[in-house]
Parts: structure tokens; C-alpha cells; sequence
């Protein structure tokens, strides 16, 4: 597998600093120094330590992925929202888990994504899901198709430089039409639930109301921060929770499971260095429930 990028800069700069300017990991660029790829420019082979010059081509070959043996490929459909050689952007339905687990290790996002890559001959076989979201949240998710792309991006997701936008209907109506929550949470010990807590991670959602009526708001919510089960916690801490969430003290009389979903994905593609976004519309649920509002 090859991958190519032209240096825009003025000044020479080793291939691992421009790399790493790219996004891509040291892990990656490790494991290709040391034979399990190699680097070109102008379609030579050189050393890791070669200085390139402006305008030069840099090319990166690095080994296929095999399957990992302990994930299963799953024949059930993804709906593919977009799909190129490196990325897989799928709207994830509701109650489908995003990686196997104790309790799902047939039909969750990666053993789907697995099928997919298995169906197309792919030569990589080990997908990467960027992001996440929990089994009851629907909505919009990454997955790398190979490690390269993973590592590319890594330095996306760890300096929360993503776009990620929800939409939720929750209860009551919220303090400011746009604000933001800014509370630390921690997991509480041998549960799935979290909690406020001083002494937990740093979490920032921000916030802008849509719709209301009073007693119900749909709310459109972007992840500065991503912890797990993040806005649910901090809508429930504005005594907001968002209704059918029966784990954060959500209305459950006419939705069993929450009503939210990540309807929009934004990133800058390391490899064509431009911006991806990506959005859809309200579950039909939501819709529906969203047009009760005055």
C-alpha cells in the first residue's frame, strides 16, 4: 500500500518531522524504519533520516494489515455515508454496539466494517473505528480502513481538532439558548454509569437550543471533549436528561432508549490535506417528536 504527498514548504525537513507534521504517530513511523515498509522520494528509496526538499514527492509503502483473529467479519450491512481508500464514514443505527465486547462479538460496527473490507477483496483486513458511540446513540462514525490512516489521524483525535455535533431532545428547557458545560466526570466503580466529579477527567460540551416548548428542547450539542457518555451526563446535570435515557433519569414513558444522535462529522483529511464534513438528518423519531414543539 503506497501513499503520496507533495512538500509545500520552503525549507528542507526530514522525513519524520514532516510526517509527523502530517499527523502521523511515532509508532507508525517506527514500525516502517524498521522494515515493515519504507520511504521514497521521487520514487527512490532512502534512508528515514533523508532531508526533502520543496516540491519533492514523499511516498510511504507500508505492509498490509492481516485480520486481528479475535474479530469476527459480520455480512450485515453498513450504511456507508461515504467511503474512499482510506476512510469509511457510516450512520450507525441505533442498538448496534460499536466494538465487540463480553456481551456482542458478532454483529457490532468493526465486524461489519471487517465484511465490508473481506467483501471487496480489500488488502487490509484490520478496520480502525476513529470514533465511537454508545449502542443506543445512532448517528455518524469514522473508521479507518488501514493503520496509516489511523495514525494519520490520531493527532486530530487527540487534540479534539474533530467536529462532532449531536442533535437530542431532552427534558425541560435549558438555561441559555447557547452555553456551554465545562464539569469534570469519572466513571462510578463496577458500573457503566458516570458521575460529576471534581476529581474526574476534563469534559466540555457546548450547546444551542433549537426548539422548545417549555417542557421539551431539542438541542443541538458539539463534543469539545470526548468522554464516554459525555452529554448525557452533563444534560442530566442541567436537569435536562434527554428523554428515553433511563440510565441518566430520562423520561422513558413513550422511548425506551435515548433520543440522540451524531449528525455531523468534520475533519481534515491528512492525505488530501482538505476539509471532510459530513451531516444527516434527524432520526425520524426525533423528527417526529420535534415537530410537537412550539
Amino acid at each position: 500500500m503506497q501513499n503520496t504527498w507533495e512538500y509545500q514548504g520552503k525549507e528542507p525537513i526530514k522525513i519524520k518531522r514532516y510526517l509527523q507534521s502530517l499527523g502521523m504517530g511515532h509508532r507508525l513511523f517506527n514500525d516502517i524504519k524498521r522494515g515493515d515498509g519504507r520511504f521514497l522520494v521521487d520514487h527512490r528509496p532512502v534512508r528515514p533520516t533523508t532531508m526533502i526538499l520543496p516540491h519533492q514527492p514523499l511516498t510511504i509503502e507500508v505492509n498490509p494489515e492481516s485480520a486481528d483473529p479475535s474479530v469476527k467479519a459480520s455480512n450485515l450491512p453498513l450504511d456507508i455515508v461515504f467511503e474512499d481508500a482510506n476512510w469509511l464514514v457510516v450512520n450507525k443505527p441505533a442498538g448496534v454496539v460499536s466494538l465487540p465486547g463480553p456481551h456482542e462479538d458478532n454483529d457490532t460496527v468493526l465486524n461489519r466494517a471487517l465484511g465490508h473490507l473481506v467483501k471487496n477483496d480489500d488488502e487490509n483486513r484490520r478496520p480502525h473505528l476513529i470514533t465511537r458511540l454508545d449502542q443506543y446513540t445512532a448517528g455518524l462514525l469514522l473508521i479507518a480502513k488501514h493503520r496509516v490512516a489511523s495514525s494519520m489521524i490520531s493527532t486530530q483525535v487527540e487534540k479534539h481538532q474533530m467536529v462532532k455535533e449531536y442533535a437530542a431532545l431532552v427534558s425541560g428547557q435549558l438555561p441559555q439558548t447557547h452555553g456551554e458545560v465545562n464539569v469534570a466526570i469519572k466513571r462510578v466503580p463496577d458500573s457503566p454509569q458516570r458521575v460529576i466529579a471534581p476529581d474526574g477527567q476534563p469534559a466540555r460540551t457546548e450547546y444551542w437550543v433549537e426548539k422548545t416548548d417549555g417542557k421539551h428542547s431539542l438541542v443541538r450539542l458539539r463534543l469539545h471533549t470526548g468522554r464516554t457518555h459525555q452529554i448525557r451526563v452533563h444534560m442530566a446535570y442541567l436537569h435536562c436528561p434527554i428523554i428515553g435515557d433511563h440510565l441518566y433519569g430520562g423520561d422513558t414513558s413513550h422511548f425506551e432508549h435515548q433520543l440522540l444522535a451524531a449528525t455531523k462529522l468534520a475533519f481534515t483529511d491528512p492525505f488530501t490535506l482538505e476539509k471532510q464534513e459530513f451531516t444527516i438528518p434527524l432520526l425520524e423519531n426525533m423528527q417526529e417528536a420535534a415537530e410537537q414543539l412550539h
